[in-house]
Parts: structure tokens; sequence; C-alpha cells
């Protein structure tokens, strides 16, 4: 009887005991000491890698977070109780099964900062800032497992994710890649860095070579090649695939399509003739710098604006002037085309910004944070209630902030996730005493820090900033913004425009700015009220280039070259 009674006593205790996890680090995959973030991934999938399904989807495969620092090559590590986990926090709480499971280590770096900081951060290598398949990476093979109390689990990181494709192999008569070395970033990083383009050659550059090109920008996340352009006619037998956010059968056949009719546009009469640009511009942080000046990154903004833009105009006989110059993008990219806009507001003649990413802090998303208190709950005496961070267009909820959050809290420490609320801050926030970003909140409670918020409006609350400056701002932005958003954006950006729309309505003098909502529409709505977002996120040029011209030609000084470029 005492020993059954034992049993029950201890029955609990043996169900929560974890999985032993041991990670090994082979002699030959490192000739140094590995500084980094292990990841220990499960998948409940009977396919695939693990490493390749950790998302904000319901059906996310799980992850399990530590920093390493001078590991040995040669020896291993404990996955333990005090790894960080999402969805499920603990390694206890993973319940017994067969899943598929796989290590990773996202290597760092060392940077001696020009503010003095010195940071161990994960640098780009050409994939624009993806730790799955981050060149130099190592990982393990996917092996089946049956996890039980105490199971032991051994991986060992034997792969490596090999270096990316030269892109300056993917240049065409009307493709090129400009890489430079940015003297401002290298000064503030310690260190050579450099930005990169691609630029799209009109039709007509070698033919005309007394014309010079007004310079449109194309903002947004890292681009391997220009975006939705294809030379050549769709391959007939591409296989349909299916795409779960448009739930369109074959939505690789339509991209290829819409890319095939950009380039047929792109060369045929009366098309607006350009130079077209998307930069490359990831930081240690992100995929992209927000293309800003800013305490943890440093001087992107003038890098690019001073150094990177005049060499592409340089190079490709561009006008150079700021009223031949605009901007467009969506989501990240509507973010960056209205900030430089607004920061630079001399050097761009417009800026079409679809679906921007939170250009009123007062909604950052689902939350306020000036006044609320904490960034995951909102709590009255007896009732909290999860905020929503991500939802469909009939409002059902799939992830929550804090869910959100807490995987990039799995995915790195102070601020290395390489992911969305993570690169915001980077951007926004004052540099901690640690030297990395000073949080907005606390990434595991949700508490907001104040001092950081108000630090965030001063400085890149993009409404409050036009509201404060706009004696100055308002007579050299009038006419030149165009914001459209759907009003079910799936991450609720749709709210701080409506913010900035009423300042906008008032302002004065006047800002005569554009403010357009879709229907239902999901992120990232662009202003076509004639064809769903799958369609019309493909025909950005279309719609954005035959207003710059319109706007150029009604808006550019006495003298200006209005003629050479437009045959």
């Amino acid at each position: 009887m005492r020993a059954l009674l034992l049993v029950a006593l201890l029955a609990p205790a043996l169900a929560a005991q974890p999985p032993r996890v041991t990670v090994t680090l082979p002699a030959g995959r490192a000739a140094a000491p590995v500084d980094g973030r292990l990841l220990f991934l499960v998948s409940a999938d009977t396919a695939g890698e693990p490493r390749n399904q950790v998302s904000d989807a319901v059906r996310t495969a799980q992850v399990y977070g530590m920093d390493v620092e001078g590991w040995r090559p040669g020896t291993a590590r404990t996955v333990d109780g005090t790894a960080f986990g999402y969805p499920l926090p603990a390694l206890s709480d993973l319940k017994p099964g067969r899943y598929r499971v796989q290590a990773l280590v996202n290597r760092y770096e060392t940077f001696r900062r020009a503010d003095g900081h010195t940071v161990k951060l994960p640098p780009d290598r050409g994939e624009g800032q993806q730790w799955a398949s981050k060149p130099g990476n190592l990982y393990s093979r996917p092996q089946a497992v049956t996890v039980g109390a105490g199971t032991p689990i051994a991986l060992t990181l034997d792969q490596e994710i090999p270096p990316v494709a030269d892109f300056a192999a993917k240049e065409t008569p009307y493709v090129k890649y400009v890489r430079i070395r940015s003297e401002r970033l290298s000064r503030f990083w310690g260190r050579d860095m450099h930005l990169a383009a691609w630029v799209l050659l009109p039709w007509g550059y070698d033919a005309h070579p007394g014309a010079r090109y007004p310079l449109v920008v194309n903002h947004g996340h890292f681009p391997s090649g220009v975006d939705g352009w294809r030379e050549t006619p769709p391959d007939s037998t591409l296989a349909p695939d299916f795409s779960a956010r448009f739930n369109l059968r074959g939505y690789n056949r339509i991209q290829q399509e819409l890319s095939y009719q950009l380039y047929r546009d792109w060369t045929g009469p009366g098309f607006p003739r350009v130079l077209l640009v998307q930069i490359q511009h990831a930081t240690p942080f992100y995929d992209d710098s927000y293309a800003v000046n800013s305490a943890n990154n440093g001087p992107y903004g003038d890098a690019i604006q001073r150094e990177l833009l005049p060499e592409i105009e340089r190079r490709f006989r561009g006008i150079g002037e700021g009223w031949a110059r605009f901007a467009y993008g969506g989501s990240t990219g509507g973010w960056e085309a209205l900030a430089v806009q607004t920061f630079y507001p001399d050097e761009y003649n417009g800026a079409w910004v679809a679906c921007p990413d939170p250009i009123d802090f007062r909604a950052y998303t689902t939350v306020d944070i000036y006044a609320d208190t904490n960034a995951y709950w909102q709590a009255g005496p007896f009732k909290r209630v999860p905020r929503p961070g991500h939802r469909n267009w009939l409002g059902h909820v799939d992830a929550t902030l804090e869910q959100m959050n807490h995987r990039e809290l799995a995915l790195g420490s102070r601020g290395r996730s390489g992911d969305q609320w993570d690169v915001w801050q980077s951007v926004f926030s004052p540099v901690g005493a640690d030297g990395y970003p000073k949080p907005i909140w606390d990434k595991r409670t949700g508490t907001i820090d104040r001092a950081v918020a108000a630090h965030w409006r001063e400085h890149f609350d993009l409404t409050h900033i036009l509201r404060r400056d706009w004696k100055t701002l308002g007579p050299k932005l009038r006419g030149k913004l165009r914001i459209y958003v759907g009003d079910m954006d799936n991450y609720y950006l749709n709210n701080a425009v409506y913010l900035t729309e009423q300042f906008l309505r008032e302002a004065d003098p006047p800002a005569d700015a554009v403010v357009d909502y879709g229907d239902r529409a999901e992120h990232c709505w662009n202003g076509d009220h004639t064809r769903s977002n799958a369609y019309s996120r493909l025909r950005y040029p279309q719609m954005v280039l035959p207003w710059a011209v319109e706007r150029m030609l009604r808006t550019a000084p006495a003298g200006a070259d209005l003629r050479s470029w437009r045959y």
C-alpha cells in the first residue's frame, strides 16, 4: 500500500521530467569557439525540417532557445530548463509523443561600435537576416524521436548552411546590381559595412545616351532580385501550387504571369522611363534598416541618401534632384516611404504609402504605448483579456501579441531574434546600458517602459513628428502623401492610419494628402479597388509610376529636364 502511494505521489514529478537534450559542436565545424543562440526545434509534422516550421501560425513547430558563448568545438551543450520556449515556455511542458527534432546555432560575431559599446550579433551574410537559412549557421539533420519523461536526445551540428549565390550573376541588360562600402556605416560598426541595390534600367537606356532619368525607390524587405520582374514568358510546365494566404490555386503561375506583364509594360510604348531601385540594407538586427538613422543601427538613412542613391544616379544618369525622386512600398516599405519623405522632405516629390507599419504609436498595432501599461493584456479589476496580434479578414484571431513576442524571445535574447518586434525596438529605442536596444516592454511580461515610449515619440512616431513640425514640413509635403490600408489589416495597421488621417485632414497649411481604405481588405492593400490583394501587390510600378510622372510634370522647377527621358 505504501509503495502504491509513493508511486502516486511521484507520478506528477516523473511526468513533468523533461527530455535530456545534448547538442554536440563537432571539432571540424568551427575553427574557434562559437557565440550565438542555440535552438532546439520540435515538429509534429512528419516531413520537412523543423527549422523551417517556426511561425506565428497555430500549427507552428516548437522552439527552445539559449545563448551560448565561447562554445569550444568538440564539446557538447545541454538544452535544459533555462531554455525559453515557444509556444510552450518550458521543456518540461513538452508532451510525450513522436516528433521530428533538430538543433541549430545562429552564430554571432563581435562588433565594437563607435559609440563605445561591444555587442554580439548575427551579421547578415547575403540571405537577408534569416536565421534558418543564414550561411555559416550550423544545424543537425532532422530525426524522428519518441519523447517521454527523461528521454535522452543527442544531436550533432554536422551540417552547415552554404553561401548564397552571387547576386551579380543575375544581371541582365535591364537589371543591374550595385554594391558599395558605406563610410558612415563602417565607421559606426567598427568594420566594413556595405549597401547594395537592384536597379531596373528603363527601356531605351542605351539608345538614348543623352537621357537623364528620375529615380523611384521601391522600399521593402531584403530583395534577392527585382521584385515582380520576369523577362521570359511564364513556364507552362510549372505545377500549380496553393496559396493559403490568398486561398488561390496556382498562385505561382499568377506571379509569373504578372511578372512577365511588368516586363511587357516596361518595354512598351508610353510607360514611364525611370530608374527603379530596390535596396539591400540588412543590419545585424534585421533584413532591413527602416532607411533611417537610429541609435542602435547607425546612420542608415544618411548612408542611403548621401552615399548609395547618389552613386546609383551617377552610374546610371539619374537626374539627381528632389523633384525627380519618389518612394513607395508596402508594410515595412510603406513605413519607410513615409519616413524618408518626412525626414528628407526636399529630396523626394512623393510617397505612395501602402499598409504601413505603425505610423502612430498610439496605435502600435493594438497597443497605445503612451497610455497602456501592458502590451499583452487589457486588465480590469477582475478580468484580463489578451491583446490580439494577428487576425484574418473576418476578425478571427490566430496569434496574440504575447505569443508573437515570446516566439522572438525564444529565438533571441536582447532583441536578437531578427524578427519584427525586435527590429522595431532596434530602430526606435535608445541604446541600453548593455549596448543592446532598450526594451519598449518586458519581453516576458509585456510591462511597458514609459521612458522608452517617450523616446520613441520624439524620434520615430511619424504622426507626432508631422504634427510637431508641420509649420516647416507642411509646405514641403503638400500633395506628396498617398496612404492606403485595408480596414481588416491582419496586423491592425489601419488603426494608426486612422489617427494619421485625422491630423492630415485638419492640417494647416493643408496637406492635400490622399488617405484611402480597402473594404474588408487584409495586409497589404495598396489602393487598388478593382483587384484583390493577390493581384494588386504585383502591380506597384503600374500604379505608382504614372502618378509620379504626372506630379513631376506639374511641380518640376523652371528649366528642369522633362523631355530627355520621355521617349
